[in-house]
């Protein structure tokens, strides 16, 4: 296709007039490729804002890197980028991934034909964009997992330990004549419902009460038999996703209507029902749910490594210990695939020594008895 000067080239004529000059013309286009590829991302691919702005933003620092232009940018400078993200800033592979997608999708819509970026640099400045990401200078997905090696579910003995501590926390206060009781009992139980609910903690701080409902199938727990998650984990720029998660610990359910019955009127909003608020009125944050459960475990000397979502952690790998399908696991936690939740299972040692037992009750045992006949 031959396209003649001065003629609008796809979407760069959205952006750009035709024939015009600026007096800072590198600026000016980058920013309407920038633009472009937004408008690309949230009304084309109907994305979420915060996941185009977190890609656009990852464009703007490799563009700051280089101190370059998109149509200067070449495999080389790619390469400086990462090297210096891997060895400097030491980022995690996954990490390290996620800002190669990010460079490789601007690039890859700037290279369109059907957007025309290609035609209007070559006008502009005798040279046109390239792709800078390929397969031989990208990290590949090989592992399931890539988190810190030291994450790991907590056993049953540690999660005892730590509701303990967090119980205790609130009678320590009220004997001290201490302020804070109110808040060290909602960390009490909203510690207890990431567990017991298996939900991350961005999930759990914004639960409300309106989001716990009766099961008919257990009418035991009352009118908190199921949990409607509002805000799961969205797939890449998509909306976030519910789930229905059933409860399964009675106890939980206890501690968590003690809460709502005798704690929560103090601290509520008058117009909210949101179940867990900071002193200042406003709703937690996953921040600071992090920041409790990083005290309390160092307090009771655990792994450094441990976090908020080792209680999630620990919900699958218990539930797969007490024989539950894996599939209803999956469903619980709201993976799509059973891969997923099996990077989550670690199963204890004592599961562990008895499914070695069994094992060698049925493998072993029969043949010892074929080698002695007499037994």
């Amino acid at each position: 296709m031959v396209v003649q000067p001065g003629v609008p080239h796809g979407a760069a004529s959205l952006y750009l007039s035709a024939g015009v000059s600026f007096l800072q013309e590198e600026d000016a286009v980058f920013n309407a490729m920038l633009e472009g590829w937004t408008m690309q991302q949230r009304g084309g691919r109907n994305l979420r804002k915060d996941s185009v702005d977190s890609v656009v933003g990852i464009v703007k620092r490799f563009h700051g890197f280089t101190s370059e232009w998109p149509w200067q940018w070449t495999a080389s400078t790619m390469d400086e980028w990462m090297m210096h993200l891997v060895s400097v800033r030491k980022l995690a592979p996954s990490t390290i991934r996620s800002y190669q997608h990010a460079v490789r999708g601007f690039c890859d819509y700037l290279c369109s034909e059907h957007y025309g970026w290609s035609v209007e640099c070559e006008e502009r400045f005798g040279t046109h964009p390239i792709q800078v990401c390929h397969d031989w200078n990208t990290t590949r997905h090989l592992q399931d997992y890539e988190g810190l090696p030291g994450r790991r579910p907590m056993t049953k003995e540690e999660l005892q330990l730590l509701f303990d501590h967090a119980d205790g926390e609130v009678g320590r206060r009220l004997e001290a004549g201490k302020k804070g009781a109110l808040p060290a009992y909602r960390d009490a139980t909203l510690l207890k419902v990431v567990y017991a609910w298996g939900l991350r903690a961005n999930e759990a701080v914004n639960l409300d009460s309106t989001d716990f409902y009766r099961n008919r199938h257990a009418p035991e727990f009352g009118t908190f038999g199921m949990l409607q998650v509002r805000l799961g984990k969205a797939s890449r720029g998509g909306p976030p996703k519910r789930r229905s998660v059933v409860t399964l610990r009675g106890w939980a359910v206890e501690a968590l209507q003690d809460y709502i019955e005798n704690v929560w009127p103090l601290v509520k909003g008058d117009n909210s029902n949101a179940l867990w608020l900071s002193e200042r009125g406003t709703r937690l944050r996953a921040r600071e749910l992090s920041e409790r459960f990083a005290t309390y475990r160092d307090e009771l000397g655990l792994d450094k490594d441990l976090s908020p979502h080792a209680l999630r952690h620990s919900y699958v790998t218990h539930l797969a210990e007490e024989g539950i399908d894996p599939t209803f696991i999956q469903q619980q936690v709201g993976h799509a695939y059973q891969s997923t939740t099996a990077i989550y299972t670690a199963v204890s040692n004592d599961f562990a020594n008895k499914m070695m037992r069994q094992a060698v009750d049925q493998l072993v045992r029969p043949q010892l008895l074929e080698e002695r006949p007499d037994k």
